[in-house]
């Protein structure tokens, strides 16, 4: 899905081919309509917050036991809800701000990856350096997207036809395990299968990075070169 908005400066080429894109548009087109009036932007923008807050203080209390996940899936709805709807419901009530939703949605999309992962990493289940290596590399590859605003006019909204919906899924699935089967055992005393998971993911964001940092400086060099 490649769609055109634009800035009260220059446009802006959305490209967002992930798997779930059709489907979750449906759905939200179909929620705009429906939300009462006071349910604005800024309202959203806060309940995903609140939904990021929930996410952390689940994994944060499993410390306490498993049933705490619970409250780190529910979560994940609320933060998709408010994440979500908050520049659908701008755009479908033509009450857009470009520049202050872009700066303030791109602000509230770093401190909901600090707590989702900090809340990861103060679980007992995945250690706290792998956690923050995975947040590295997703913040690396959202400073690649910010940046390509700028220089290229594109905002990159998926990779390997996954973004943040598909994210949020696999972020679940792995919690539903977490509470399925615990811990684990670490390997050779370093690792769980979580730590692995989580740091193969964090490896492959990484390396998106540079494939995708490597691309773009290519075709900025013939721009200026042809």
């Amino acid at each position: 899905m490649v769609k055109t908005t634009s800035t009260d400066t220059a446009p802006i080429t959305r490209i967002q081919q992930n798997v779930l894109a059709r489907s979750e548009r449906r759905l939200l087109n179909w929620i705009c309509p429906r939300l009462p009036m006071w349910v604005t932007p800024d309202v959203l923008t806060s309940i995903g917050l609140v939904g990021a807050v929930m996410i952390f203080a689940g994994y944060a209390a499993s410390l306490d036991g498993p049933e705490w996940l619970l409250l780190a899936i529910a979560g994940y709805g609320v933060q998709w809800f408010g994440d979500s709807l908050d520049g659908s419901i701008a755009r479908w009530r033509k009450i857009e701000r470009p520049r202050f939703g872009y700066f303030i949605d791109h602000s509230c999309d770093g401190i909901t990856t600090l707590l989702i992962l900090a809340g990861i990493g103060a679980s007992p289940y995945v250690r706290l350096d792998i956690a923050f290596t995975a947040m590295i590399g997703y913040l690396l590859l959202s400073i690649h997207a910010y940046l390509s605003v700028h220089v290229m006019g594109e905002m990159k909204l998926s990779y390997l036809a996954a973004g943040p919906t598909e994210l949020r899924f696999v972020l679940i699935a792995m919690t539903i395990l977490m509470m399925l089967l615990g811990p684990g055992e670490n390997w050779q005393g370093l690792l769980s299968g979580f730590d692995m998971f989580v740091g193969a993911v964090g490896a492959l964001f990484i390396i998106l990075f540079l494939i995708q940092t490597a691309r773009v400086g290519r075709q900025l060099a013939h721009q200026a070169n042809p």
